[in-house]
């Protein structure tokens, strides 16, 4: 095998570009976003740490390309305030409360306590009107669901973008929730696999 040959998961970047494009016209396919969620905690807690970020993660892959093949980053180091385990972890906390209040949206709208919201929210401040795609053929909290879920996939894709105009290329790396977690993870497996020797 030649060494240039790359291996197929150096492709997942087209992923990330064709789940967001997807997101667009139907807002349903943001379910697929779950994978994101559930794969690198599946691999964290089966023992694999954090080869996910490092081979899997088509958005790292997307930041690199940009920043590294057409040269879009700065190429700077990122703050030394923003590689501190208290940003990442304070980021990660702020990051799942957003997630437990999307999640709590989508219950009032699954009990019939709130109405379906047809927007996406941007940087969770900005609210973008999303209703020119059909979504009656499914629940109401379903279609909510799906709103919520690509507002943080979009507003963290967003952040990325701008660390890595910025800084280095995969500088959202530095503090994705998600690297975090395994982190964490891989972390406590250790400490827990030292402990029983």
């Amino acid at each position: 095998m030649s060494k240039n040959k790359k291996h197929w998961y150096e492709y997942l970047y087209i992923a990330s570009v064709v789940y967001l494009i997807l997101g667009m016209f139907n807002i349903l396919f943001a379910w697929l976003g779950l994978l994101c969620f559930m794969i690198p905690l599946v691999i964290s807690f089966t023992g694999g740490g954090k080869i996910y970020c490092n081979r899997y993660c088509g958005r790292g892959q997307l930041f690199e390309l940009l920043g590294t093949k057409y040269k879009l980053s700065r190429n700077k180091s990122m703050p030394s305030a923003l590689k501190t385990k208290v940003f990442r972890y304070g980021f990660l906390t702020f990051f799942m409360s957003m997630f437990g209040m999307m999640l709590w949206n989508t219950y009032l709208v699954f009990a019939g306590a709130s109405n379906l919201k047809e927007v996406i929210t941007l940087l969770w401040t900005f609210k973008l009107p999303w209703n020119w795609v059909n979504t009656s053929f499914v629940s109401p909290w379903i279609a909510q669901f799906a709103f919520g879920f690509y507002s943080m996939m979009l507003t963290s894709t967003i952040l990325g973008i701008i660390t890595m105009l910025l800084y280095k290329p995969r500088s959202w790396c530095v503090y994705c929730p998600m690297g975090t977690m395994t982190q964490g993870i891989s972390s406590l497996k250790y400490k827990t696999n030292k402990e029983t020797i």
